[in-house]
């Protein structure tokens, strides 16, 4: 499997409730275990990075959550406050400005300007660098929104460039969209699940991102069953007939028959991602205990 380690912007989409925030939490242990320092910024999310790393709860402040692993929870007003900071170059002025009714009620009424100040901001900290003139961060994963938002939020860069006149927003945008099109920089990771819906929404979010000329570099397929049976067991096992359970044995032999219906789906949702989109999935298995820690972020590691 190839890594993300020469990447400097990784980002992570797909439907919600797959585990995007899983992913992206095992992807910085992954990073973080090879020696790069990583930061995972998120969108306005119902915060559960810290859950996961057993860490201090995330806000809009870049916070260190694990070993080489920082994140930060984008919030769209403090982020448009931040771009404010960066361009007046005076933080009493920024905020004055920004606190200011007309110009909050301003921004609201602007396309997409949510979307680009943490998409923006996601981008600027792939250029912070240090006092030794260093990169910050080696990597910055993007915690994308699911799906349709996520195309959005992509597409900003390219609504900025086509509405805005020549300055420091466009030259911005112009910079974040040079980086998201080269794919020796940037990585598109999505998420599924083996299961049909999750599957069609992420070939169709390829395929959406193909015609922007975004390149998927991963497909994560999480939550994959361990195979408890062959294909003859799967097969006798789906030809029982439906029966209403009267005994302890009953019950096993309809739990076996349901289990092997799921083995069946999943491996044919598996087969469908690998026939129709140009990577091969990478497959996360299903984790029974302590699927929501860091013991578990660091076994999801190792896959990744």
């Amino acid at each position: 499997m190839s890594t993300l380690a020469d990447k400097r912007f990784v980002l992570v989409t797909g439907k919600g409730g797959v585990g995007k925030t899983t992913v992206c939490a095992a992807e910085a242990s992954s990073l973080a275990a090879s020696g790069k320092r990583v930061l995972v910024a998120m969108c306005n999310a119902k915060e559960r990075l810290s859950e996961l790393f057993g860490s201090a709860p995330v806000g809009h402040v870049v916070t260190p959550v694990a070993d080489r692993v920082w994140a930060v929870n984008m919030v769209p007003e403090k982020a448009i406050e931040e771009y404010g900071f960066l361009v007046l170059r005076n933080r009493a002025l920024a905020k004055a400005l920004f606190d200011s009714r007309y110009v909050r009620a301003f921004l609201r009424a602007v396309p997409g300007m949510h979307e680009w100040a943490m998409l923006g901001k996601a981008w600027w900290h792939t250029t912070e660098t240090q006092a030794d003139g260093s990169s910050k961060y080696d990597v910055v994963i993007l915690d994308a929104p699911a799906t349709g938002h996520g195309l959005d939020m992509l597409r900003v860069p390219t609504v900025i460039l086509d509405v805005v006149p020549p300055g420091l927003l466009r030259r911005d945008a112009e910079r974040a969209w040079k980086l998201l099109r080269d794919p020796s920089a940037c990585a598109i990771v999505v998420v599924t699940l083996p299961e049909e819906m999750p599957v069609t929404e992420t070939i169709e979010l390829c395929r959406g991102l193909e015609q922007m000329g975004l390149a998927v570099r991963r497909v994560v397929a999480n939550a994959v069953l361990p195979s408890l049976f062959s294909e003859v067991e799967r097969t006798a096992l789906e030809a029982l007939p439906a029966f209403e359970p009267k005994t302890p044995g009953d019950a096993a032999v309809a739990a076996a028959k349901s289990r092997a219906m799921r083995e069946r789906l999943q491996a044919e949702m598996i087969a469908r991602l690998t026939r129709e989109l140009p990577v091969r999935p990478v497959l996360l298995p299903l984790l029974m205990d302590e699927a929501a820690g860091p013991e578990a972020i660091a076994k999801l590691a190792g896959y990744v």
